[in-house]
């Protein structure tokens, strides 16, 4: 599983990055996805690299994702409480651990009313930098396990 997290903004960026975001669901700055690995959202993620960061995202981690981040349609929290009464999932443990294994997938999340966009706060200690790459000590591009990092800076 990829994990994909807006880092800019919108302004005067060409038209079909845009259209792709807007296909990510990533409308606003630090929100994040968690999407499949497949040749599908490879090209998406590959389209837009300039303004995202992205990695393969742990188990541990999604489940504080969901735990600390997680929201049902108007903007309720997400509870184990939730998930033992309407999903066939009795924790946030189990829901993470299907989720991760492919066993549940994010048409799944929608229809059982959990949002499938994860808005974040801004890193704590501030980005390294969001106009350079990894590669050149910033935040734009593929991390690898090294996402999970910034994922609790902006849990």
């Amino acid at each position: 599983m990829y994990v994909v997290i807006k880092l800019r903004g919108s302004v005067s960026i060409r038209p079909e990055i845009k259209h792709t975001l807007k296909l990510l669901r990533l409308h606003s700055v630090n929100h994040c996805v968690v999407v499949e690995e497949n040749d599908y959202y490879k090209g998406m993620i590959k389209k837009v690299k300039d303004y995202v960061a992205w990695g393969d995202i742990s188990e541990d981690m999604l489940e504080i994702l969901f735990r600390e981040r997680g929201r049902l349609e108007g903007g309720k929290r997400l509870t184990e409480e939730y998930l033992r009464e309407n999903t066939p999932f009795g924790t946030i443990k189990e829901l993470a651990h299907a989720f991760h294994d492919g066993k549940a997938k994010v048409k799944d999340l929608t229809e059982l009313k959990i949002k499938p966009v994860f808005r974040l706060h801004p890193p704590r200690k501030g980005h390294k930098g969001i106009k350079r790459s990894v590669k050149e000590g910033g935040e734009l591009g593929y991390h690898g396990d090294r996402i999970n990092e910034l994922l609790y800076k902006m849990r």
